[in-house]
């Protein structure tokens, strides 16, 4: 689970630097399918912290 955590908060600055335009043609590409991502990337954010949160749980011994 900390590796899909560490996918999406990669994922969340992915859908950040392409809401605000700075990555060129892929931004426009991302925007185009991920369009509630790129307006509020802290949706992102929010289900890689639940993410990891899950991980730590689960690995509580």
């Amino acid at each position: 689970m900390y590796f899909v955590a560490t996918m999406l908060v990669v994922l969340s600055g992915l859908f950040y630097a392409a809401g605000n335009r700075e990555i060129g043609a892929l931004g426009t590409t991302m925007c185009t399918y991920g369009s509630p991502f790129c307006d509020n990337p802290l949706i992102v954010l929010v289900g890689a912290g639940l993410a990891a949160a899950w991980g730590k749980f689960v690995s509580i011994r």
